[in-house]
């Protein structure tokens, strides 16, 4: 296990899970995972400005990989203004935030390529040869990158560091693997199959798929978030217009909340009582109580197409791209109001907000817990 940045809130033991010695698909014989700050809350870390410290004195940006365009636009989030272009491989679709949150990581899908950015620079250095990288997530014991190969059906886990390859998982039943998160141990991962109603569990330690969960005829599921008590994973739906609700212990689905056309993007508030939902086709925003697993308020954005983003350190504003309409939305949390479009280049996509606050990166445009 990579060693964590320094700090007095890990002074606990790790939670360890012991594969059986003769489960031929174990890569190592503990997997250790950082618990929990607090087992009700799976977000107790992300609490607002709770920077770790690899985070601190980060300048403040939004990055923004413009699919259409390939390059990497820079937005300071107090001006709104965009700092920085570069250009970067074919089709980049995501910003990833590295495990020990030193590094973000651009996937240029087409490119077959990750372009490594330093957030204390927002300067991009060389990149690395990477197959099919549409979208990338890190095993919780910060051992190994995990690459969403959609194109080629293929889960690929590599180290965390160096990228190099250490195991093919070949995903034949998940048709466009894309999104995923995990269990509030870590030992599973739940992932999407955007284009085949479906999703999948990986049991991470082992590297194998353990379980398929067949969802409605035409589902299209997109991004997923775990609820902060560990017992739901939500799962956006362009299709359906909504999130599932799939049980974390047994993985069948619950129930269902509707909550604009293209649902697409989920985003915890910073005091983890409510969920974020971009919809995409509706152009709106829809708020979600935990607790009631009910939508509490939706936010307009007129001829706007929320796509994918992040919450700001301090809580207070919520940053998507408009997929459609080459501009990048600051939302205030507080009221729904639009506060800014910031003109960005074609097509954007994951973008990543900035230092955010947790004592690790799983991945995404910013999974922290």
């Amino acid at each position: 296990m990579q060693p964590l940045h320094p700090t007095s809130r890990l002074t606990l033991a790790p939670q360890i899970l012991t594969l059986p010695r003769a489960d031929p698909f174990a890569s190592f014989a503990s997997y250790e995972v950082p618990p929990l700050l607090n087992p009700h809350n799976v977000y107790a870390a992300d609490g607002a400005n709770d920077l770790a410290p690899p985070a601190r004195g980060v300048p403040a940006l939004v990055y923004v990989p413009n699919s259409a365009s390939n390059t990497v636009d820079e937005i300071d989030q107090h001006t709104y203004r965009v700092v920085r272009q570069f250009p970067v491989g074919a089709v980049p679709q995501h910003v990833v935030p590295s495990y020990d949150l030193r590094t973000l990581w651009v996937t240029n899908d087409i490119g077959n390529s990750l372009t490594p950015i330093d957030p204390r620079t927002g300067k991009p250095g060389r990149p690395v040869s990477v197959e099919d990288p549409y979208n990338m997530y890190f095993t919780p014991d910060g051992r190994y990158a995990v690459v969403m190969a959609e194109q080629l059906r293929r889960v690929d886990f590599r180290d965390a560091h160096t990228m190099k390859l250490h195991r093919q998982l070949q995903v034949p039943e998940c048709a466009g693997v894309n999104h995923a998160d995990y269990t509030a141990n870590g030992r599973y991962m739940l992932v999407s199959c955007e284009y085949g109603a479906a999703m999948i569990v990986i049991d991470v330690a082992a590297e194998r798929v353990v379980r398929t969960l067949a969802l409605p005829r035409e589902a299209s599921p997109q991004d997923v978030k775990l609820s902060p008590d560990g017992a739901i994973f939500y799962v956006a739906d362009l299709t359906y217009g909504g999130v599932w609700e799939i049980d974390a212990t047994n993985f069948k689905r619950v129930g269902f909340v509707r909550t604009g056309a293209g649902a697409h993007g989920l985003y915890p508030s910073r005091d983890a009582r409510r969920l974020y939902v971009s919809n995409r086709a509706a152009g709106t925003v829809s708020v979600i109580s935990f607790r009631t697993r009910r939508v509490v308020a939706t936010w307009s954005i007129p001829g706007g197409s929320p796509d994918m983003g992040g919450v700001s350190a301090n809580g207070d504003v919520l940053w998507l791209s408009g997929r459609y309409d080459a501009t990048v939305y600051a939302i205030d949390t507080r009221t729904g109001k639009l506060l800014h479009r910031v003109p960005v280049g074609f097509g954007p996509h994951g973008a990543c907000v900035w230092p955010q606050p947790g004592r690790y990166s799983l991945g995404h445009t910013g999974v922290l817990r």
